[in-house]
């Protein structure tokens, strides 16, 4: 599908035809980068998303758009005749812009080049859907909804729209994963699907031996294919640790079946989220779980935080 951008009337906050300031000669031109949900150009009632932190370029000049508004206000545009764009390398992952907007500057009193963006999603894919995939560590109970709860809250602030479904089931491995696999699609129809899988296959038989012969990463690959043949984007999510103070030596396995996850995710074309090393780089990682695997609630807004900004700005580990 082709987006196309173009003008509207509307919008608060500076009006683009506001004089130059002294010694920037221009004017004032208002974006707005809006998701696109049915890829037909017009921003419908029920397209509620917008997509801040993207670069917006008018002319030669530039802006981000903002949290939760996806408004930029681009100052000193020169007059005349210009085009409006985005900065593609700053779109959040799998996001595809429109065309380029050609404008005559300064633009009427009020109005707002309005861009739409879209995403390569199944016609089965419900846009803002955000599904968690995964075993306990996905399902959290007993701690505020573990992750996706707080990850919804991220992304609703950031978007103004999400739905993160929780699909964790406990105790579960990643055989059981490609078995889930298929009804939790179905019955959720994820625009984006968040997989986190592997920690419980320490149990599988060979597996604490010889970390080079799990079927974890290519279980996790089955899984990805899986997501995307039904239409979903993938989130591929490394083994996080577990408590270094009970059992140090586990995380020396999860850190070898981690080698074998992460060529998964660049060779299946989905994005990787780094738990491992994200949750490596903490000075106070015991203090982050509630018994040997299980994180409590400051772990899980740590996962949360990993996930938001894998999704809002394209990071396998946080900043």
């Amino acid at each position: 599908m082709t987006a196309l951008s173009f003008l509207s009337c509307g919008g608060g906050g500076s009006s683009p035809t506001d004089p130059p300031s002294p010694g920037q000669p221009g004017f004032t031109v208002v974006a707005v980068v809006y998701y696109d949900e049915n890829g037909d150009g017009q921003p419908g009632n029920q397209e509620r998303a917008r997509i801040p932190d993207v670069e917006v370029l008018a002319g030669s000049r530039s802006a981000r758009s903002e949290k939760g508004t996806g408004r930029a206000v681009v100052g000193a545009v020169p007059a005349g005749a210009q085009t409006v764009s985005l900065r593609p390398d700053t779109l959040p992952p799998f996001y595809r812009a429109g065309a380029a907007v050609p404008i005559q500057v300064p633009l009427g009193e009020g109005s707002q080049v309005l861009l739409p963006v879209t995403l390569p999603i199944g016609q089965d894919s419900l846009p803002n859907v955000y599904m968690a995939f995964g075993d306990s560590l996905t399902k959290g109970e007993g701690f505020g909804g573990g992750y996706p709860a707080r990850l919804e809250g991220l992304l609703r602030a950031h978007f103004a729209d999400a739905l993160v479904p929780n699909r964790g089931a406990d105790a579960t491995n990643s055989y059981e994963a490609r078995e889930r696999l298929r009804r939790n699609l179905a019955g959720n129809r994820p625009a984006m699907t968040l997989i986190l899988y592997g920690t419980n296959d320490w149990h599988i038989p060979g597996c604490q031996n010889d970390p080079s012969s799990c079927p974890t990463p290519e279980n996790l690959r089955l899984v990805v294919q899986e997501v995307k043949a039904f239409g979903s984007l993938p989130f591929l999510a490394t083994i996080p640790p577990v408590n270094p103070t009970i059992n140090p030596g586990r995380n020396d396995w999860v850190a070898a079946v981690n080698t074998r996850i992460r060529p998964v995710a660049q060779e299946e074309g989905a994005f990787l989220v780094d738990l491992f090393e994200t949750f490596r780089r903490r000075s106070d990682l015991a203090s982050l779980f509630s018994d040997d695997v299980h994180l409590n609630d400051a772990g899980y807004q740590v996962m949360a935080e990993a996930f938001f900004e894998a999704i809002a700005h394209g990071r396998s580990v946080p900043p």
